[in-house]
């Protein structure tokens, strides 16, 4: 259950972090709403996995997959581009979660 918990903890974080975008400044009421709303939903459910995960593991798949998720979503969506320094920071991202979760930070 920690593990589902997490991974709605993650889309909300992402979907605020867009949303963010979106806000221009937090000048546009709607998409300043949404990213309260994914925070406040990520952060709760976050919480709740720390009933079950160590906070080490949480939080570093918590991070490293909703900074890989953004940056994709800037890459597909957004226009950004693509760069070999930034699909190598991505790849270093995911594979820093891969090894706390094989090291045993459970």
């Amino acid at each position: 259950m920690g593990y589902l918990l997490l991974v709605g903890a993650i889309a909300a974080e992402v979907a605020g972090t867009t949303a963010m975008k979106y806000s221009e400044g937090f000048s546009r009421l709607l998409p300043s709403l949404l990213t309260v709303v994914g925070y406040v939903v990520s952060f709760s459910l976050l919480a709740q996995t720390l009933k079950t995960l160590s906070v080490g593991t949480a939080y570093a798949i918590w991070s490293g997959l909703g900074t890989a998720a953004i940056a994709a979503i800037g890459i597909l969506f957004m226009g950004e581009g693509m760069t070999a320094a930034k699909a190598a920071g991505i790849a270093l991202i995911i594979g820093g979660v891969v090894m706390l979760n094989l090291g045993g930070a459970h």
